[in-house]
């Protein structure tokens, strides 16, 4: 209701009772994306960085050598490094009564702007500037546990939701320091929290490469993944990483350091920049601040790029090596081929909110600018070879560039969404507005005919490609422009390609949906086609607009039931439910039986163990020596191959010792974790508790101690594990219809819309680009020239192949 004078008469009084004053944590669990950026798989992951960003400034200030961060089955993380250790003194020099004596530890722990950041001879350099960092770790976790070893003991704290459990207390001795935080992200405050190793990866990495001589480990308990990541070089080591497999140009990254003093501020800055090109067609570009990855470059990225820009086109004038006066060298054509580190640390840098993803010191574009201008021409006058051959590929690049320019006319559209100037082969959408539409990618006119019967005609558009499309890895953009398909592609998706004519407010549908067979050929496709998005349309991979179709796997027949199956899990499962309305397994000797839900559980189990067993057996372990682990009841967390054969590690502390030997002597040993084992021992003993004779894995005993009886009456006597699994395997596949889909045109439309293409029922797989520099790596050595690398790669990743086409 409201008054002539327009007030509402129902809304509730607003005056002092209304205002409220959030103390400790609760401003950031009420505004979370304030502290971290946001509530997604952003923030979530920014809180390692807070705690692992505290470690490196240990490392800054020459204290810490070994970081390690572990992922929990839970999703918790557990962060450990050898730095100092937060201190646990009481604070006395303090004027609020509330921080009076308590312990410094729990200050920091639980209020924002406390720590040691502030304290310029404390952290000279420092990329956690604003105090806020592990405070609001510890606020938007269910629980959080820290351990500080200082002065010969170990201090203890846990909190819940940023609350502390009990005080600061002290519970046990050691000659270690350090500090060691356990988390695990609140639930209702994060919309997920299933960390991504390759994320966590990528971070680790930079730092790694940011900070010579530091050892970082991250290890995977739910996948079994580890990395360690430990460079001498700095970052000439993180350029050469970059250019892995590629055909450099001079075979040492140019390198070069400066320290200048900032006449504003008083303070010194330190510039590192590596350099080194290749003779391909794409840029990699990496800047950082005080260790921080500046994603969203700044400052510093921008002098550097004016710089060398400068730099290159006063040498190509100055020795005359244009043959025209007509070529202008753009920034565009300099950075060709170009991997560039650069690492700047200031004391008092600006970044861009709590995220830190853009450099705004406005004193430092001209520094660098400056410095790079300098130390590169100086560089080029002493090393003419090298001067020659950067310039002659930039040359090169500008010619080419002139001469796409006319080609890539052709590829742009005309109107935004005019059918006149689309592809011939391209059945389009009736619908106009971009945010509602889809463009499906089909392999070959016979599934490009499925797919068009298919489609809901209003907001789904397909193109069919024919044959394989261009390797754009190995392709300058001149002939990648040649290429009929690539052209029909471009003009169809809108937004033109290369740095000059990108635009994606073009794009004419919101998802661009990869649909080829599953089989080799169609993986191929998709490969090259995913080659030609991440190298020439980048953006669109980075703001999540490449989607692949999930066409299910199988169809599975029983009588007159069909049921389409999208995973092999799925399918598993599937026969795991048939197979206990089916059978009967039973103990010959104690006549024991197990159906309906033990059945399924025990069954389930027995699978689990057959794969478990499989992969140990893949990492040098076997069956035998679980069975002798288990005798002692002390099963191994690590295996490591050395010279006088398998070691096998115990516990976290042996494990610590021997990292620091190994580190200590140089040698290039690494650990393999054994978590399948911890596993195992779970399920061989409930198999135990079950009646289930797991001395007899694949052994054979003199008499059979299993027997299964089908539904139809047919009784299998077996003798051990593995011939349970085997067994109900091939009952399974007796009595069921299977067939495994390799190509979409052996569905009809009707089954390509109901399980592929129908908005409601399809699964969509989004790539995402998690780490640009393995992914880099990834695409180079799959799409590159080099046949070894590839080689390897397949070598290495035989074992972990599915649904292998033969």
């Amino acid at each position: 209701m409201i008054d002539k004078n327009h007030n509402n008469i129902n809304e509730e009084k607003y005056d002092a009772s209304k205002i409220q004053i959030l103390e400790g944590l609760d401003a950031v669990r009420k505004r979370p994306a304030m502290y971290i950026g946001s509530t997604g798989i952003d923030g979530l992951h920014h809180l390692v960085y807070e705690i692992v960003d505290n470690s490196i400034d240990e490392v800054l200030a020459g204290e810490c050598k070994n970081i390690d961060v572990i992922i929990y089955k839970d999703n918790s993380v557990n962060v450990l490094d050898d730095g100092r250790g937060i201190p646990i003194e009481p604070l006395k020099d303090v004027n609020d009564p509330k921080y009076k004596n308590k312990s410094a530890l729990e200050i920091v722990m639980t209020t924002l702007h406390a720590g040691g950041k502030f304290d310029r001879k404390a952290y000279r350099i420092s990329g956690g500037l604003h105090g806020v960092g592990v405070s609001v770790v510890n606020a938007l976790s269910e629980f959080l546990e820290v351990e500080v070893y200082r002065n010969g003991k170990i201090y203890k704290q846990r909190y819940s939701y940023g609350i502390p459990d009990y005080p600061v207390k002290c519970v046990g001795d050691t000659d270690e320091r350090g500090t060691k935080i356990t988390f695990k992200p609140d639930r209702k405050i994060f919309k997920t929290i299933d960390f991504s190793f390759d994320v966590l990866s990528k971070r680790l990495r930079e730092l790694a490469f940011l900070n010579p001589g530091t050892k970082i480990t991250i290890i995977d308990e739910r996948e079994d993944k580890e990395h360690t990541f430990n460079y001498d070089g700095g970052i000439v080591s993180f350029v050469k990483f970059l250019n892995t497999n590629k055909d450099v140009l001079h075979p040492e990254p140019i390198y070069f350091s400066k320290n200048k003093l900032d006449e504003q501020t008083g303070s010194e800055i330190s510039l590192e920049i590596a350099i080194q090109y290749n003779d391909g067609y794409s840029e990699q570009l990496f800047g950082f601040a005080n260790n921080i990855n500046t994603v969203e470059g700044g400052t510093h990225i921008s002098g550097f790029r004016s710089g060398l820009t400068r730099a290159i086109n006063d040498y190509i004038k100055k020795r005359e090596l244009l043959k025209t006066t007509d070529l202008n060298i753009s920034g565009e054509d300099t950075r060709e081929g170009l991997s560039a580190v650069i690492s700047l640390k200031l004391p008092e840098p600006q970044f861009e909110g709590q995220t830190k993803t853009k450099l705004g010191n406005s004193e430092i574009e001209g520094i660098v600018k400056s410095l790079v201008g300098e130390c590169l021409s100086n560089f080029f006058e002493e090393h003419p070879d090298i001067a020659n051959k950067i310039c002659e590929k930039i040359i090169n690049a500008a010619e080419a560039r002139e001469s796409a320019r006319k080609a890539r006319e052709l590829a742009r559209r005309k109107g935004a969404l005019e059918s006149t100037s689309l592809p011939g082969k391209l059945a389009d959408c009736s619908e106009r507005d971009p945010s509602k539409t889809e463009l499906y990618i089909v392999e070959g006119d016979s599934a490009g005919g499925s797919a068009k019967q298919a489609r809901d005609r209003t907001f789904q558009a397909i193109l069919p490609i024919k044959g394989k499309i261009i390797n754009v890895e190995k392709s300058r953009l001149t002939k990648v422009l040649t290429n009929e398909e690539i052209r029909t592609l471009i003009t169809a998706v809108g937004t033109g390609i290369g740095e000059e004519d990108f635009d994606i407010t073009k794009l004419r549908y919101n998802k661009i949906i990869i649909m080829t067979d599953a089989d080799v050929d169609g993986a191929h496709i998709r490969t090259l086609l995913l080659t030609f998005f991440y190298r020439q349309m980048k953006p669109l991979v980075e703001q999540g607009f490449i989607y692949i179709a999930q066409p299910p796997l199988y169809k599975v027949k029983k009588d007159k039931k069909e049921v389409y199956i999208e995973t092999e899990e799925q399918l598993q499962k599937f026969l795991l439910e048939f197979i206990t309305e089916n059978i009967v397994l039973s103990h010959i000797s104690n006549s024991r039986k197990y159906t309906n839900k033990d059945l399924y559980l025990i069954l389930k189990d027995l699978i689990e163990l057959d794969n478990l067993v499989k992969r140990i057996t893949r990492k040098g372990v076997s069956w035998k020596n679980y069975f002798d682990f288990s005798k002692d009841n002390k099963i191994p967390i690590y295996s490591v191959i050395m010279p006088e054969g398998i070691k096998f590690i115990f516990t976290e502390k042996e494990a610590r010792e021997f990292k620091a030997k190994i580190t200590q002597e140089q040698s290039s040993f690494s650990l393999k974790d054994l978590w399948e084992l911890q596993r195992i021992d779970i399920i061989a003993k409930k198999l135990k508790q079950e009646d289930i004779d797991i001395r007899f894995y694949e052994e054979i005993p003199e008499k059979p101690i299993y027997r299964i009886q089908t539904s139809k009456g047919i009784i299998y006597d077996l003798y051990n594990i593995k011939q349970i699994v085997s067994t109900i395997d091939k009952i399974s596949h007796d009595e069921i219809y299977i067939q495994r889909y390799k190509g979409l045109g052996e569905m009809n439309p009707e089954q390509l819309w109901e399980t592929t293409m129908n908005p409601d029922k399809r699964k969509l797989l989004q790539i995402k680009l998690e780490d640009t520099v393995e992914a880099d790596l990834i695409f180079t050595t799959l799409m590159g020239d080099k046949v070894e690398p590839r080689k390897q790669f397949i070598e290495t990743h035989a074992l972990e192949v599915k649904n292998l086409d033969i």
